[in-house]
């Protein structure tokens, strides 16, 4: 089969591309940056989100596109049906963030929030959760038979590691940098569901070429679920295998990012669930998955970040906002420049109230 992945350089389509290949398939993926091509991955340069790029690339037609791209709703629609036209099968990267609060195991037939919610400023965005509803929409509404949504939750891999709201740039750099993990407890008692990517990859490449899977969606993730604060001690003891040292943890009450526009959606219609899954359904189609042990998992994937210790870009911002939750200092030589440096102590001493209008009104 030949192959397209749309933004497949993550941690899942990463994992993705290997074992299609393996599989024999014919596997291009699309990527901006500068990437070498294997003997079983082939890499085509250019924005997904330009649509002369996407335009020229779908012409020779493909057997099967996988949809890691995430869109506005109205450049979704501008597109969705220029992809149906060009594959047997199009596979839509939503998410199981769309679901509602459930008091039980969440399946394929939960309600969701853009569904149920009666948060009228909410509903007014496209917040991630609200977006991935909508176009999951506009496709059972094309017409079409040929595709499939697949919906992951949280997923951790060898080069990303969640805690709450944190990626591994606001916590495990702190920690190896011998500032203080910051988290809350709104969160911390919450159960969530983590899954390794590759086992969310397992279930995607399981359903492409599967006719079982047409005009069907699907939750892809482990039925084990564990609460944040357990996930957080597991990092602080692998932590201090790895590093000889044990970090400290500082709580606030709630989530920092409540106090922003922009951020308390992720903690309010997410973070802030219980978050519990009924996987049945992809096991029923894709018989052959199986799902490790997520603490067996966490701990391998955290002990490799350790090691390599690669780290995208830090956000000084962010790191200022923590440090005064922490009562710590970043040193200039780490932040770099002069002007992130102001900017850091900026935000590091002025009222916080004034921080919340700045960063509100940016």
């Amino acid at each position: 089969m030949r192959i397209l992945l749309l933004g497949g350089t993550g941690a899942m389509g990463t994992h993705l591309s290997t074992l299609l290949s393996r599989q024999g398939n014919d596997v291009f993926v699309t990527t901006r940056k500068e990437r070498m091509d294997n003997t079983s991955v082939i890499y085509l340069k250019g924005d997904a989100h330009d649509r002369s790029f996407i335009e020229e690339i779908l012409r020779e037609g493909w057997d099967a596109i996988v949809d890691f791209m995430v869109y506005h709703t109205d450049e979704f629609v501008g597109r969705v049906n220029l992809l149906l036209r060009h594959t047997d099968q199009y596979v839509y990267l939503s998410s199981a963030r769309v679901f509602a609060n459930e008091d039980t195991c969440i399946t394929e037939r939960s309600p969701r929030l853009l569904d149920v919610s009666s948060d009228t400023d909410y509903l007014k965005t496209d917040e991630y959760a609200l977006a991935k509803a909508r176009q999951e929409d506009i496709l059972r509404a094309s017409g079409c038979k040929n595709w499939t949504i697949v919906r992951p939750y949280i997923t951790f891999s060898e080069i990303r590691l969640q805690l709450g709201v944190y990626e591994k740039e606001h916590w495990l750099y702190r920690a190896l940098r011998g500032r203080s993990i910051v988290f809350s407890k709104d969160i911390a008692r919450h159960y969530t569901t983590l899954t390794y990517s590759e086992e969310v990859a397992q279930g995607i490449a399981g359903l492409i070429g599967n006719k079982k899977a047409l005009v069907e969606d699907f939750n892809i993730m482990t039925a084990e679920s564990l609460t944040w604060q357990e996930v957080l001690d597991i990092y602080v003891r692998v932590i201090e295998e790895c590093a000889g040292k044990r970090p400290k943890v500082v709580y606030t009450d709630a989530c920092l990012n409540l106090s922003f526009k922009r951020r308390q959606y992720q903690v309010r219609y997410c973070r802030l669930f219980d978050r519990r899954f009924d996987n049945s359904k992809i096991l029923s189609v894709v018989p052959d998955l199986r799902f490790m042990d997520v603490r067996v998992s966490l701990r391998l994937c955290l002990r490799t970040l350790i090691n390599s210790r690669e780290f995208k870009l830090i956000g000084w911002h962010d790191e200022a906002l923590l440090d005064r939750v922490s009562a710590e200092f970043t040193p200039m030589r780490e932040i770099g420049t002069t002007k992130r440096y102001m900017v850091y102590l900026l935000l590091r001493k002025l009222p916080f109230d004034c921080v919340k209008y700045m960063l509100n009104h940016r």
